[in-house]
């Protein structure tokens, strides 16, 4: 009998599906599957009901969960006693940021901190804010970057890593390029090239239209900021962007200050409360709020 095996169980259990239990574990689902079954076999009955749409317990696994549960604690316990002796933290966390951010050199925070910390296991997952907000809310993250607009999501710790004004920008042969501002309403009449929802800067472009009850037509949604811009710079439409994204795709990109709204994105770090996190968890918050802090620069 493995630990992992009771770990998979229980997130199996948790979830009532195989499929969810394995993106929550990182795994695939035929490996939670087969461990599974491995340990039915060492208990020779079955743990599991997979006869409905949900997966449910069996009444063995009802009987036997409870001690598997005591014993997952107890393990975890010991380990965290040893290694307060000697200083030492290990365990794994789950990091989630949001797609093609190209911010603070994340890569770079990630080395450093396997180089302190090598008995760390770290996992890196992409995806929209909504879907990371909800992914650390569930546990299945310990801590996240996320674009946002409005308020800090509820029930997470949080800190400001940037705020930047939002622009917008068309390709240099575009006939809003000889312009230096525009008001918002004045790009009903264009092709607009944006972020799906669940985005910061989505979010922001949205919450600024309805302020200025403007429908803008959304022509092309692309996560990738980096595609987003070559669209652009190809003429097939006006994107939104940060300033100082911009700025580093000046010859290809031209900006225009929105002259009747100011839309902001940000991107915050946020994690659960302390209390519910783990030794390795903890020490990763600590490094990345640090991190974070120390990388902005003066003028955002």
């Amino acid at each position: 009998m493995e630990i992992r095996q009771l770990e998979y169980l229980i997130a199996v259990v948790e979830e009532a599906n195989f499929t969810r239990a394995a993106e929550r574990l990182f795994v695939t689902q035929p490996g939670v599957s087969a461990q599974i079954r491995q340990l039915e076999a060492e208990f020779g009955q079955p743990l599991l009901d997979r006869s409905a749409r949900k997966v449910r317990l069996s009444q063995v696994g009802e009987a036997v969960l409870p001690h598997l549960r005591r014993a997952i604690a107890a393990l975890a316990d010991a380990r965290e006693a040893a290694d307060a002796l000697t200083g030492l933290i290990r365990g794994s966390v789950a990091i989630g940021m949001p797609n093609s951010y190209e911010g603070i050199d994340i890569s770079g925070w990630l080395a450093d901190f396997h180089r302190s910390h090598p008995n760390i296991e770290i996992t890196l997952k992409e995806g929209n804010s909504d879907d990371l907000i909800h992914a650390l809310h569930n546990g299945q993250l310990d801590i996240a970057l996320l674009g946002l607009s409005g308020p800090s999501p509820r029930g997470l710790s949080t800190q400001i890593v940037e705020s930047e004004t939002l622009v917008a920008v068309v390709a240099h042969d575009h006939p809003l390029a000889s312009r230096d501002g525009i008001e918002l309403g004045d790009l009903q009449q264009f092709d607009i090239i944006s972020p799906p929802r669940g985005s910061g800067t989505r979010a922001a472009l949205d919450e600024a239209c309805h302020a200025k009850a403007v429908d803008l037509r959304i022509a092309f949604e692309v996560s990738n900021f980096s595609m987003l811009a070559r669209l652009t710079a190809r003429g097939l439409g006006v994107a939104f962007l940060p300033a100082s994204y911009v700025k580093m795709r000046a010859e290809e990109l031209h900006a225009l200050t929105i002259s009747d709204s100011t839309s902001f994105a940000r991107i915050e770090l946020a994690w659960r409360e302390a209390a519910s996190t783990s030794p390795a968890a903890a020490e990763l918050i600590r490094n990345a709020s640090t991190y974070f802090a120390s990388a902005i620069s003066p003028d955002r």
